[in-house]
């Protein structure tokens, strides 16, 4: 099967490059299926995972915190704040700010903005995603 050269790149680091077969992510429209020779686009991207299939068949995941992809024919580039390999998540720490993001929201924090407060636990939600398929994939090759 063809491939593409994907590269993903965070505010404070290139998280990864390489040849890759198929790309899926979640665009602010909707879902997104990126095969080689996909039509060039740019795009907005949410919080949410970025999940790619490599030369040798294995996937990998990357949380992304939203930002922009742009499909070229021969390279797909996602630039974003924040980027991290879903082998690099804590769990426990993923879960205790997503507790406290829903207590926030439970508790109407007033001195804070309610939209702020669910986009936090969106990007919370995101991470548990992203640890959870990471820890899938890794059990299926077992």
């Amino acid at each position: 099967m063809a491939t593409f050269n994907l590269i993903i790149v965070s505010a404070e680091r290139k998280i990864f490059e390489g040849a890759v077969k198929q790309i899926q992510a979640t665009g602010v429209e909707g879902e997104l299926g990126i095969l080689p020779n996909h039509t060039p686009l740019m795009t907005a991207i949410k919080p949410g995972i970025i999940k790619f299939t490599l030369e040798d068949g294995n996937e990998e995941v990357i949380y992304v915190s939203g930002g922009f992809l742009e499909v070229q024919p021969k390279v797909v580039t996602v630039l974003a704040d924040v980027a991290i390999r879903g082998s690099e998540l804590d769990a426990d720490r993923i879960r205790e700010a997503k507790r406290k993001a829903e207590e926030n929201i439970v508790n109407h924090a007033v001195d804070v903005d309610q939209d702020l407060l669910v986009a936090k636990l969106s990007r919370e939600l995101a991470k548990l995603r992203a640890y959870e398929l990471t820890e899938r994939l890794v059990k299926s090759k077992r």
